[in-house]
């Protein structure tokens, strides 16, 4: 919330943040979180990285590497959450809150095929301004929106301030991914964050190595049967080649005893 409120007071500042999701054939992965403050943004605001309250998100689990200094000069701050299921990936995209929301994840597989789907499933909106950034315990602390006359003043809205990416890699052939767009096989969203929604849903097919070759084994049936039928044809045929160079001979051998005795009488 507090960077939100520094992109929204100063015009010429920026903040984008990129949440991405890496699933392994396994079913386990990571999310990861990456917010990137520009240059401008760090100069008007030199406290910022000491304002930053990271406390909860280690207590739920986040790894946190950052802020670290970047080529121009602004932050980056990286959170990592590891995930060992789909109710825990569903559980970890949930907590991040808008512009994503109601977010779901399942992984079945078919014990008849052997094949496992991933789904995941969710909406992109910021229903309430930003507002959505802050959630109804922080405003009742506060006694209203924080950084309230600023947001005003700035005139901005949260589209013109900020940006939101949402990437994702499933295991498996891709069968659906409702309004997203395939980069380097990695499935993105961007947040329109002007009150419309975006659909997030996206499915995967993981096919068993054995799946694909479901042939090999029929095929290498009649593969040694061609090659026992070839071996007793192949066999067959030098023996009677053998019999018939035998028989031909003997015959020759007659012919000549023949001449011999027609030679002497």
């Amino acid at each position: 919330m507090l960077l939100v409120a520094c992109v929204l007071a100063l015009s010429a500042c920026r903040l984008d943040v990129t949440v991405d999701v890496a699933i392994e054939p396994d079913g386990t992965g990571t999310v990861t979180m990456t917010a990137v403050a520009d240059a401008e943004l760090v100069e008007q605001v030199p406290d910022l990285v000491d304002d930053l309250r990271l406390d909860d998100a280690i207590a739920n689990g986040w790894s946190v590497d950052g802020p670290t200094a970047t080529d121009d000069g602004g932050l980056e701050l990286v959170l990592t959450h590891d995930v060992s299921s789909a109710e825990e990936l569903a559980n970890v995209l949930n907590s991040i809150g808008p512009p994503l929301t109601r977010m779901a994840a399942a992984r079945t597989t078919d014990p008849d095929t052997e094949q496992t789907t991933n789904a995941i499933n969710g909406v992109m909106q910021l229903t309430d301004g930003y507002a959505g950034f802050a959630d109804a315990d922080l405003i009742d602390t506060v006694g209203g929106l924080p950084f309230e006359e600023q947001i005003a003043a700035s005139g901005l809205a949260p589209s013109d301030a900020m940006s939101f990416t949402y990437r994702v890699s499933l295991p498996g052939e891709l069968v659906s991914a409702e309004e997203g767009t395939e980069v380097d096989g990695v499935i993105e969203w961007q947040a329109p964050l002007d009150g419309s929604s975006t659909n997030l849903y996206v499915q995967t097919v993981q096919i068993p190595a054995s799946g694909g070759t479901a042939w090999a084994g029929p095929l290498a049936t009649i593969s040694l049967v061609l090659l026992v039928v070839w071996v007793v044809m192949a066999t067959g045929f030098i023996v009677f080649v053998a019999l018939a160079r035998r028989k031909k001979a003997r015959r020759r051998e007659e012919r000549l005893r023949r001449l011999d005795r027609d030679r002497v009488t």
